[in-house]
């Protein structure tokens, strides 16, 4: 299997959900702005999702698909497929439990998440309304989340790859369509994310028949490989948890600040999610299943070939990414969001917001690289470790940049970005300290190449941009061709200096046994 032509296949299916996910957030910002209604919903949203990202995304994926992926290679079909019958029953079950008691709980979780909103009862009330409508999402996106497991597995990356577009498309037709028909058109947008969540879940199910891996209820207890799983998740769910924790604790400080701080920051942190999902979970996604492989085959040659590929090709596409938000901040928020009642006001705060976020965009994306080397040798305390240690310094930075640097909303994001600096710091330490991994040589050659390219694109799009204030008076039409202008340019002018200098695609193709 050519794991770049992977790459490309799961980039390419996560950039159309990323682009379709632009058009829900500018109809978002368009709609509802940046005010009390979309501060309540986004919360609402945040919750399953982060809950989302601990159970399913985080530990759960990272303690089950080594554990299959050892499965696939050295025991039989049968004993596989027991394995995913078990784990898809017991998750099950848990999440049931898990969805009815958030339901119940909702007031006393959205007055622990969302502190600020208690002095206000309207947007209290309206949260925790909100907040029982999505909650089931968590129960869904789960079982999207193992079947996706399960399906990267089998080298089906495309097919969880582009799931997430039915959400997007739920919710931009339920905001097209629908919000005339509720009394506050808020909650269109939650039914919608109830309504998504059921759509990804139905999406998967033939592509499971199809390899034969359908899950069947099994509630069998002792299990050997279920049992390994929970072993793995108990660190797992620190690890990951100490990541959301901190975004829950930017929420928390968000919702004491001005009304509209929480949705300038989601709306920057949108953008970053953008080159995060087509680049980092996309890498993430293809290496873990080939990281596990060269590792229960003992092949740690191969291992550490894999790592050194994709932190190469997290340099060479993450880099220039994080550059072109940074100079194009301004232009991006004012073409994507500047609409209806999304004011100049939000633009300025979006795009400080987002500059603080390139700053550690890098290092967000090195993440999702580095920590599947560990998770990949079902060693999750070491991650876990650095996850703990990096939350304090984000903390401490927070209250720094928040209480006495007076940087508002932007500071949120700038103790965010520098924290996963310190994070992919610390996980590139440790991964050398224990002798996992050996780079490759030419690295000091690489990075100063790459520095050359990036420092040119960077002055063609400060010059190419124009001043940032005359983008407010421009049409919707000349925004968005302008900024598609600049984009298409950024690129161009990159690759182009890359190529001078020597790289080549087929440098980095790289080949694993399916």
């Amino acid at each position: 299997m050519n794991l770049l032509k992977a790459l490309a296949k799961v980039g390419s299916m996560t950039f159309v959900s990323r682009i379709l996910g632009f058009v829900r957030d500018t109809l978002i910002a368009r709609v509802f702005g940046a005010g009390m209604l979309s501060d309540a919903f986004i919360v609402a949203f945040k919750i399953p999702n982060l809950l989302r990202r601990i159970s399913a995304e985080g530990a759960f994926s990272q303690a089950f698909v080594p554990i299959l992926a050892e499965y696939k290679s050295q025991r039989s079909f049968d004993e596989t497929h027991g394995l995913v019958n078990r784990v898809a029953t017991w998750l099950g079950i848990i999440l049931v439990v898990v969805t009815l008691l958030g339901m119940l709980a909702a007031p006393w979780i959205v007055s622990l998440i969302a502190p600020g909103f208690r002095p206000d009862a309207t947007k209290m009330q309206l949260t925790v309304e909100l907040l029982r409508i999505t909650f089931p999402y968590i129960f869904f996106i789960s079982l999207v989340s193992m079947a996706g497991g399960v399906l990267n597995t089998y080298n089906r990356f495309g097919i969880p790859a582009f799931t997430p577009v039915w959400l997007n498309v739920s919710m931009i037709l339920a905001m097209l369509f629908f919000a005339d028909h509720f009394d506050e058109p808020i909650k269109v947008l939650a039914w919608a994310v109830f309504i998504g969540g059921f759509l990804q879940l139905i999406f998967q199910i033939p592509f499971l028949k199809q390899i034969g891996l359908l899950p069947k209820f099994d509630i069998k207890r002792d299990d050997e490989g279920v049992w390994r799983i929970l072993k793995l998740m108990g660190p797992a769910v620190l690890g990951v948890s100490v990541a959301q924790v901190s975004l829950i604790l930017n929420t928390i400080f968000a919702s004491f600040l001005v009304t509209g701080s929480v949705s300038w920051l989601y709306y920057a942190d949108r953008l970053m999610e953008f080159p995060t999902g087509v680049l980092g979970v996309a890498l993430g996604t293809i290496l873990l299943p080939s990281l596990s492989k060269a590792y229960a085959g003992k092949d740690e040659a191969e291992y550490s070939q894999l790592l050194d590929w994709g932190l190469r090709l997290t340099c060479i596409l993450a880099a220039p990414a994080a550059v072109a938000l940074a100079v194009l901040a301004a232009p991006l928020v004012t073409a994507l969001f500047y609409y209806g009642k999304f004011t100049p006001v939000d633009v300025v705060m979006t795009q400080q917001a987002l500059v603080a976020y390139s700053i550690g965009l890098l290092g967000l994306i090195l993440v999702k690289i580095l920590a599947p080397g560990f998770y990949a040798r079902q060693n999750i305390k070491t991650p876990v470790k650095i996850g703990v240690f990096t939350l304090v310094i984000t903390q401490v930075m927070n209250v720094l940049f928040v209480f006495v640097l007076h940087l508002q909303s932007a500071g949120l994001a700038l103790a965010i970005g520098l924290g996963a600096c310190l994070n992919a710091s610390l996980l590139y330490y440790h991964l050398r300290r224990a002798n996992y991994f050996h780079p490759q040589a030419g690295w000091l050659l690489f990075l100063g190449k790459l520095l050359v390219a990036l420092i040119f694109m960077g002055m063609v799009l400060h010059f190419a941009m124009g001043e940032a204030r005359a983008w407010l008076s421009f049409s919707l039409v000349g925004r968005l061709v302008y900024i598609s202008g600049l984009v298409v340019l950024g690129g161009v002018s990159y690759f182009a200096m890359l190529m001078l200098l020597g790289f080549r695609p087929r440098d980095y193709i790289r080949r694993v046994n399916r």
